[in-house]
């Protein structure tokens, strides 16, 4: 692990529910003292759901099924490079929406970290500074993190630093949202400007993570709990617009990406940049 050649206390650091914290805190936004304090506990809210409210939340959120198409994808380039693929998922505090397959997958080995501490991750870091070795994983996965990092790009080169040559990224990023997780939340990305951050990346495949529909369930909620300031009141009309984001499954892709609510992105390491008159020309969406 890269740790003590660039941490300010390379020597002294904690250890949270006995997962090692491996923070360098004079250039993270994470503060020693608090992550301490809450013993690395989430500084966001992750509700426990009862039947009733999973079924709920089923509806207002369904599994995205380009997210399951793009994990077995994912599977099966990481098992094409590798019989035993070592795959990194940055934000693994909890199994992401659709990873199913890569976690059950007995063939494949994953770490995780987040900024807090689960029973899911093996460690506690901050994705600007990953603490691992250069090239050590076949595969990167990074689901609904980027929006919440300060620099996506620096955490993108850093994503391509712990990759083997040739190895592999999947990003999940929102496009249209609004903000979500409070102070916590920075960044939006169009799916040409999510491929550009990946520019250092062979393209395999891109394109829409969840579309217009269920960018207007969003819209919806949003509007309704800013005109009532109440949090409730815009669930309730999101749950009234559920059927909007079924949709989504006869728009046409190009469509899809110019009013996606988020984008996705399935690369390779490579040693080629995409230009700034190539990303001109990837543009894909209906206009």
């Amino acid at each position: 692990m890269r740790t003590a050649a660039d941490a300010s206390e390379p020597c002294d650091f904690p250890v949270a529910r006995e997962k090692p914290v491996l923070i360098d805190f004079a250039n993270s936004v994470i503060r020693r003292e608090d992550l301490e304090t809450t013993n690395a506990e989430s500084a966001i809210a992750r509700p426990r759901y009862s039947f009733a409210t999973k079924l709920i939340k089923s509806l207002l959120s369904p599994e995205k099924k380009s997210t399951r198409r793009n994990v077995c994808r994912l599977i099966s380039e990481l098992k094409r490079r590798s019989d035993r693929p070592r795959v990194l998922v940055i934000g693994g505090g909890s199994e992401g929406q659709g990873m199913k397959a890569l976690y059950a997958d007995p063939d494949v080995k994953i770490f995780a970290f987040d900024i807090y501490s689960t029973p899911q991750v093996q460690f506690v870091a901050d994705a600007h500074d990953i603490p691992i070795i250069d090239g050590y994983f076949d595969g990167v996965v990074v689901q609904a993190v980027l929006e919440h990092v300060l620099e996506p790009q620096r955490v993108a080169d850093e994503i391509r630093r712990v990759l083997k040559p040739g190895g592999l990224v999947y990003a999940e990023t929102p496009f249209m949202q609004q903000v979500h997780e409070g102070a916590y939340d920075f960044t939006r990305f169009t799916e040409s400007g999510h491929r550009y951050l990946f520019r250092r990346f062979a393209l395999i495949d891109s394109g829409s993570s969840g579309g217009p529909g269920r960018q207007l369930m969003w819209a919806v909620d949003y509007f309704v709990r800013s005109v009532f300031r109440s949090r409730s009141a815009g669930k309730i009309a999101k749950l009234a617009f559920f059927w909007a984001v079924y949709f989504d499954a006869i728009i046409p892709a190009d469509y899809a990406i110019d009013g996606a609510s988020g984008v996705y992105f399935l690369g390779t390491k490579s040693d080629q940049a995409v230009g700034p008159d190539a990303i001109i020309a990837h543009y894909g969406g209906a206009q």
